[in-house]
């Protein structure tokens, strides 16, 4: 039976032949590179991606929270994982100290109030822990400027004697939010050279430093080109989102996952309604092509508006199709966040359902 007679909509699915076709790509270009792959855990949030790439090649994994890093501990996935944020008080470092009996875990710090929290439950535990210094190259998110790295890694080193600075790491995000490939490209250019400078500004200072970490699928093939990179953290890469066509690197070909979505109504000629609204697709925006997901089945029909059930699709005159019951596919803006809003993905295979993965991280956000 096709997926599309199976499977009542609103549907997460993955095309197994496009997954493996973009693991495969990133695993051989980590490889041919010299990189090591740590991706990040924070897109397909399964315990079967995550395998998958381990199976691959990949040195561990990438959590942004503690929680999926205990709900891939509790599926037997005992890797290595990094922890790319800060982990602040004390319920925090509590759970961070009973992961480390369980399995290794380095963690992000750009404070030396948050490494001080971290020594001072690792010393209460009779543990150390490595920590990687989150360098600001240009997001301006969390991380410190790169002249200010050498004077907390010291002050840590000196106080601080539980915890161990071990790498450096970034993250590019706004390079992938250029507005063309030539931006881009510049944006990740910068962003590596400042993320090498400060490694070598640490060793200099007589820190052993193993890791030199950056992370943007966007960036991926850009950013890792920077002599010195020794690890990288895509995400995105496994099933791709609407935020990589404006570069022309990719088509819709290359989007593993799909919304399944059915056309509840059509109240006017130039409308119809979708049953996938906030609560199946999120929020953000596309640069590449207004609205709220792209439809494959329909290019130039636009998702303008959503309601928490409802889909609101503007029709080009006089487009034929899109007629009540008829199922179409939606690629998501930012699939990441699309992926926390349901319990399963159903992994298609010659036009079947073959596997249901539970989304086992979903609404980890602790």
């Amino acid at each position: 039976m096709s997926y599309r007679d199976e499977l009542d909509t609103p549907a997460w699915i993955v095309r197994e032949e496009v997954l493996q076709e973009n693991l495969k790509q990133m695993t051989e270009y980590a490889a041919a590179n010299g990189i090591n792959l740590r991706p990040h855990f924070k897109t397909h949030k399964t315990a079967e991606v995550a395998r998958m790439q381990l199976d691959q090649g990949a040195v561990g994994i990438t959590c942004a929270k503690l929680g999926e890093v205990e709900a891939l501990v509790e599926q037997g996935i005992e890797s290595d994982f990094f922890i790319a944020n800060q982990i602040v008080g004390p319920l925090k470092t509590a759970r961070l100290v009973a992961l480390l009996d369980k399995a290794n875990v380095r963690v992000a710090t750009d404070s030396f109030e948050v490494a001080a929290g971290l020594n001072a439950a690792m010393e209460e535990a009779g543990k150390t822990l490595d920590i990687v210094i989150e360098v600001n190259t240009g997001q301006a998110r969390a991380g410190i400027l790169v002249d200010e790295v050498v004077p907390l890694a010291r002050r840590i080193q000196a106080e601080l004697p539980q915890l161990r600075v071990v790498g450096v790491m970034t993250h590019e995000g706004h390079a992938g939010a250029a507005d063309d490939a030539a931006q881009l490209q510049q944006l990740a250019d910068d962003a590596g050279e400042k993320i090498v400078r400060v490694a070598g500004m640490l060793r200099d200072a007589g820190f052993d430093i193993s890791t030199v970490s950056v992370g943007s699928t966007p960036a991926a093939f850009v950013t890792t080109k920077t002599e010195g990179i020794t690890e990288m953290r895509p995400g995105t890469y496994v099933f791709q989102d609407n935020t990589i066509f404006r570069f022309g690197w990719h088509t819709p070909e290359n989007c593993a996952l799909r919304i399944l979505a059915t056309v509840t109504s059509r109240p006017a000629p130039d409308r119809a309604i979708l049953d996938t609204g906030s609560k199946s697709l999120t929020m953000d925006p596309s640069k590449w092509k207004p609205g709220y997901g792209y439809i494959v089945e329909y290019p130039d029909a636009v998702i303008e508006n959503l309601s928490e059930e409802h889909g609101w699709v503007r029709l080009p005159e006089a487009m034929q199709g899109m007629e009540i019951g008829e199922k179409v596919q939606i690629i998501p803006n930012h699939v990441c966040p699309t992926v926390n809003l349901t319990d399963e993905l159903h992994l298609v295979r010659d036009d079947e359902v073959v596997e249901t993965w539970p989304v086992i991280a979903r609404g980890k956000i602790r």
